[in-house]
């Protein structure tokens, strides 16, 4: 295709001249193609018109992109070679002869970009001007002023015009590499780029606002993270697949160029191509922001955690044999890969804190307002836990940094916490290094040394932002705030003394019906007993206080509590006069088991003659306890366990166990003593005992490991 183009026109014969060899070479475009026009937005570009009759001193231009295109919008301007506004398009003859003129025309820094139409009028008796010609702007790193502005050149050529690179895959223990062929250059790429983002839904409901905003590069990039996928059945590129069954495509893992899948879409009528995964999914994006001139690089997060419910911890369930179920709501994948894009973050901060490299991840994991998209999350912000910036900050945060906390599920389907590690998820970020075929480990980009006081500030920080955030988006109702507490220390053996307040931030009386109830429970979590139950009407009034005390009888949870540990207590109030406003509260309470003394007295040495005491008196003013037993146990220092048996024990009495031993054993040992009887259960107390080894000239104190 020639760069020279004849037209009859109102204004006579016109031919144009873009000069595209010249200037696509100047704007870096010219791997893409010296055919036609593609420029860079914010430097010069020339061409000449020669014209049939002469043009009487006075060229005006017109350029528009986008249906409906606009002054107002920004995808419209009219301009002649005396207006030379900063902000605006602008126009400067270099050379001029009645039937010639060459021209020097730049674009605003922040320009639309996209595919142009360029009109032109000679003369200003000329009702209207001509489409003389079309070209194409895109985004300019070497532009200063370009919100996608990357100042080392190095990194340029890397980020934006290197067409071939390396995914980093595998497990951090041993990461495997592939070489990926970005192809963003190849001619019909920036074709089916620019046809990805005329196909997004903001553009098919609001085509002049979607090219409006194609100025800016957060915006740009939001958009293709969003296509890359096809959940939301927005015509997307690529169809995910992650259950290993790939009837009717292609397994993700045969991939190795963008320009294969790209190139498929487009000759199927945009219909999504079958089938990617992560890197996929990160790569043709990587090819799409550097083809729009957006510096971009695929990164690989090893041990990465998909936390669905923003809440910054992983919860993962065992069975009893230590088999993860099939399905958890939260996981941690072995490598997740997505791409970083570079650009300024004036909608964030006036002073460029959040600036440079954003997370932007197109595989489909969650919704993000509402569309499977996220990002661009500044890795500046994911580093010091600002969870309350845009966008999506806390999923990214989780990614790389959230604790992970481990559940065992029992057979009855209660569960129990086994640990909580603060240190696994996030580990050797990797991209690839500028200019080698190396990698680059870019962890301390996304985080503090892990452990380090640093790293747990930041995770405290991102915590606390995400919950503000949480509450802003959803605020609550008028509230009926309610708390429950002790009223003195509860022991068991004796009745259990609580207090419920309520309070309101509604401006109104509110009649409630409060519904209380006290279950003993299981050390499983699982109720074992009702023990008490009662129900009050009460008008809450505004900005007061009402308490509600309940008294739980010894008598009631007593003869339940004897193998399990904790009373729930929970209150259920509702609104009468709403009954969908209902308002929770619960406390666990562990009533306090009475003391059982233990006490040691003799020198612990080698067969040293030392004596124990166990004493325990029953706390219970009108209940005697029956069938107790002492026991007082200790490998290394009884040869065998030791009881007292007490068939009844009246109120206030004592039951005593006084052994006499010789430790039989050096080093650290322990006294382990037991009481139980009728009510109370597996009460206990131990004490260490530091056997020594005596000899005549000095003592050793030995220990175990």
């Amino acid at each position: 295709m020639s760069s020279t183009k004849s037209l009859n026109t109102n204004q006579g014969r016109v031919t144009v001249d873009l000069q595209c060899k010249k200037n696509n070479t100047d704007h870096r475009t010219h791997e893409i193609t010296l055919d036609r026009l593609i420029v860079r937005r914010g430097k010069p570009f020339t061409f000449k018109l020669s014209l049939e009759r002469p043009h009487q001193n006075y060229i005006e231009l017109t350029v528009e992109t986008g249906p409906n295109a606009s002054v107002e919008k920004g995808t419209r301007s009219v301009f002649d070679s005396k207006q030379q506004q900063v902000s605006s398009w602008s126009l400067q003859v270099l050379e001029s002869s009645s039937l010639s003129v060459s021209l020097s025309v730049v674009s605003p820094s922040n320009a639309s970009i996209g595919l142009y139409s360029l009109w032109v009028k000679t003369g200003s008796s000329a009702a209207v001007g001509t489409r003389v010609a079309s070209f194409t702007v895109l985004f300019n790193p070497w532009c200063e002023d370009d919100w996608v502005f990357l100042p080392n050149e190095a990194e340029k050529q890397e980020y934006v015009m290197n067409e071939q690179g390396i995914l980093y895959k595998g497990v951090n223990e041993y990461i495997t590499t592939q070489a990926w062929d970005f192809g963003q250059f190849e001619d019909d790429i920036l074709d089916i780029c620019l046809k990805l983002l005329d196909l997004n839904p903001k553009c098919v409901k609001n085509p002049q606002e979607d090219y409006s905003a194609r100025c800016n590069p957060i915006y740009i990039s939001r958009v293709v993270t969003a296509m890359i996928n096809c959940d939301d059945d927005d015509k997307g590129v690529i169809s995910g697949q992650w259950d290993g069954t790939y009837i009717g495509g292609v397994e993700p893992s045969q991939w190795t160029s963008s320009v294969d899948i790209l190139r498929k879409w487009m000759k199927y009528d945009c219909y999504p191509v079958k089938f990617g995964q992560c890197w996929v999914f990160a790569a043709v994006m990587c090819t799409v922001l550097r083809c729009l001139g957006i510096p971009c690089r695929v990164v690989t997060n090893y041990q990465s955690a998909h936390d669905t419910d923003l809440n910054l911890i992983i919860d993962e369930y065992y069975g009893d044999y230590g088999v993860m179920p099939k399905r958890n709501l939260d996981s941690i994948w072995n490598y997740h890969v997505w791409v970083e894009g570079w650009m300024r973050r004036p909608d964030l901060s006036e002073d460029f804190f959040y600036d440079g490299w954003q997370v932007l991840d197109p595989t489909p994991q969650e919704k993000s307002t509402d569309v499977y998209c996220c990002g661009p999350a500044p890795v500046r912000a994911i580093r010091e836990g600002h969870t309350d910036i845009k966008y999506d900050v806390p999923f990214v945060f989780g990614e790389v940094n959230a604790d992970k906390v481990s559940w065992l599920i029992m057979a009855n389907g209660s569960k129990r916490k086994i640990q909580t590690d603060t240190k696994t998820v996030g580990q050797s970020i990797s991209t690839k290094a500028i200019g080698t075929n190396k990698r680059q480990d870019i962890t301390e980009n996304y985080k503090y040394t892990e452990g380090s006081v640093n790293e747990r500030t930041a995770y405290d920080e991102a915590v606390k932002r995400a919950i503000a955030v949480m509450m802003a988006e959803y605020p609550p109702l008028p509230n009926v705030e309610m708390k429950i507490s002790l009223d003195g220390k509860p022991l068991n053996g004796v009745d259990i003394k609580v207090k419920v307040s309520l309070s309101t931030d509604n401006s109104k009386t509110q009649e409630l019906s409060v519904k209380m109830n006290a279950q003993v429970m299981k050390y499983t979590n699982n109720p074992s007993a009702r023990v008490w139950s009662d129900t009050k009407d009460i008008q809450l009034q505004p900005k007061t206080e009402q308490i509600i005390p309940i008294v739980i009888p010894f008598a009631a949870y007593g003869p339940e509590f004897l193998d399990n540990n904790c009373i729930k207590v929970s209150v259920i109030t509702t609104d009468k006069s709403d009954s969908k406003l209902v308002y929770l509260v619960e406390k666990d309470i562990v009533p306090h088991d009475p003391s059982l003394q233990l006490t040691v007295s003799g020198t612990p040495i080698l067969n040293g003659e030392m004596t124990a005491e166990v004493m325990f008196e029953n706390p219970l003013s009108d209940l005697s306890l029956y069938d107790c037993c002492i026991t007082l146990t200790g490998s290394g220092l009884l040869k065998q366990t030791e009881e007292n048996k007490v068939s009844e024990l009246g109120p206030g009495q004592k039951a005593t166990l006084k052994v006499k031993f010789r430790p039989n054993r050096a080093g650290p040992k322990k006294l382990m003593a037991s009481f139980n009887s009728s009510i109370f259960k597996d009460i206990k107390n131990s004490i260490d005992v530091n056997v020594r080894i005596v000899t005549s000239r000095m003592v050793y104190t030995t220990f175990t490991k």
